[in-house]
């Protein structure tokens, strides 16, 4: 069983040193209050060469720690939107772009405009977004619509027969895609386009997940905090600052806490560059030029106990702030599962339904194995077989980790289990089983 486990002949699979490796760092790793570590001088790393640069090389040295690194333009040089979407000058091809998608509609944010803590959003016909960029560089990027900023645009979704990027190996073990992928919902796959000077406000990624962007063309500035240093940032009240860089921060009667943190870690990303941002990290993202990027939102095996540990924390902040109404209403459980699940968008049985989706295809690979036909195809049960199935192992050691957890939270224990199938001790049975037989 092992000879066949280690997969030796598939590209960026998890090697048997890298997989034991693991396991022991993240035990540790697990057990610590923050998640991440600070980097010595701000330092992040630049990985320069493709044919040098595994699978097991990231897994070991940035997912499992929890680093960022920045990966050079050669990672993305055959990417279709790389070669089609830039002018010979590195420019956005408005021409091409209005060809290939005008008639799609997107949502755009005004960075001029706070709302809350984000900026508002409307739905805009994207010609009529590409014919304001024309206007706003014309006008010297002014306008008195704002700055409008294309973001969290859903384009592989609606146009899945577009050659418009391979998603890099790094970044293939992505539960979050996987699973709202097999229930037909959502994706975490995004488009950002904007002009000079757009810019996202000081946040952490869905989920905590971890994510990966990649500049089509244009530079972007990122400001990166690492897990737990956004504690020193809040105010009084515990809210998170809008913009980081505000002078207000400095006024130690509204952010009693903002000289103990740490100055953030800055990267000026190129094109053709993509960053990793680890789990947890807040950050602050500016565009300096006019800037097309891909960005996806991801979760593995690596940080699924950050999500869970995030899950709690939002569902405590809900009870809290409804406690009032504990004793008067007879379903508050399910209703603070309710407003929980429309300010993240998934509830306690979701997220049991997601570790379900992703144990269930691995158990099913080590069980089953994948034909080469099967392989050739993409899927995620190939991408798994991709990685090697010391790697699928890896992922069912940390989903049982983290199932085990969700079975004996109290909280989820209130709520109505009959409907969940297998039910959560059969499918950890399940699991337990696969693991066993696997490495037998």
């Amino acid at each position: 069983m092992l000879s066949w486990l280690s997969q030796e002949g598939y590209p960026g699979c998890m090697d048997r040193a890298t997989f034991a490796c693991s396991t022991a760092f993240f035990r540790d790793y697990s057990s610590s209050s923050q998640g991440a570590f600070c980097l010595p001088g701000g330092h992040v790393d630049f990985i320069e060469k493709v044919e040098s640069f595994t699978y097991s090389d990231f897994f070991r040295d940035y997912l499992i720690p929890n680093h960022p690194c920045i990966f050079s333009a050669k990672f993305t040089e055959d990417w279709g939107s790389r070669r089609n979407w830039v002018t010979w000058d590195g420019k956005p091809n408005f021409d091409h772009l209005l060809q290939k998608f005008g008639e799609a509609v997107v949502p755009v944010a005004n960075c001029d405009v706070k709302e809350y803590n984000s900026n508002p959003k409307e739905q805009l016909p994207f010609k009529e977004y590409i014919n304001y960029w024309k206007e706003y560089i014309k006008n010297d990027y002014r306008s008195s619509r704002g700055c409008l900023y294309l973001k969290d645009w859903h384009l592989s979704r609606a146009f899945p027969e577009q050659d418009v990027y391979t998603t890099p190996v790094y970044f293939s073990s992505d539960w979050l895609n996987e699973y709202w992928d097999a229930i037909a919902v959502d994706d975490y796959r995004f488009v950002y386009m904007g002009p000079k000077g757009s810019w996202t406000p000081f946040h952490a990624d869905v989920f905590r997940s971890y994510s990966w962007s990649a500049n089509i063309c244009g530079r972007k500035k990122w400001l990166l905090y690492p897990a737990g240093q956004e504690e020193y940032l809040k105010d009084r009240h515990g809210n998170l600052p809008f913009d980081v860089t505000a002078p207000g921060l400095q006024d130690r009667s509204v952010y009693p806490r903002y000289n103990q943190s740490q100055p953030p870690v800055e990267i000026v990303q190129e094109a053709g560059e993509i960053v990793f941002i680890p789990s947890g990290w807040h950050h602050q993202v500016y565009n300096l030029e006019d800037t097309i990027s891909i960005n996806h939102n991801w979760v593995n095996g690596c940080n699924v106990a950050i999500m869970w540990c995030f899950l709690q924390d939002e569902l405590a902040a809900v009870q809290r702030e409804i406690s009032e109404w504990k004793v008067p209403m007879d379903d508050w459980h399910l209703q603070c599962q309710l407003i929980m699940k429309s300010c993240t968008g998934i509830d306690y049985k979701e997220f049991y339904n997601f570790l379900k989706v992703i144990a269930e295809n691995r158990i099913s690979v080590l069980e089953n194995g994948l034909d080469d036909e099967a392989l050739a195809k993409n899927t995620p049960k190939a991408a798994i077989s991709t990685l090697g199935m010391l790697h699928a192992v890896f992922d069912l050691k940390r989903t049982v980790k983290v199932l085990t957890s969700l079975s004996a939270n109290e909280d989820f224990k209130k709520l109505d289990l009959t409907s969940l199938s297998p039910p959560p001790e059969a499918l950890l049975h399940h699991l337990k089983a696969a693991i066993d037989t696997a490495l037998l």
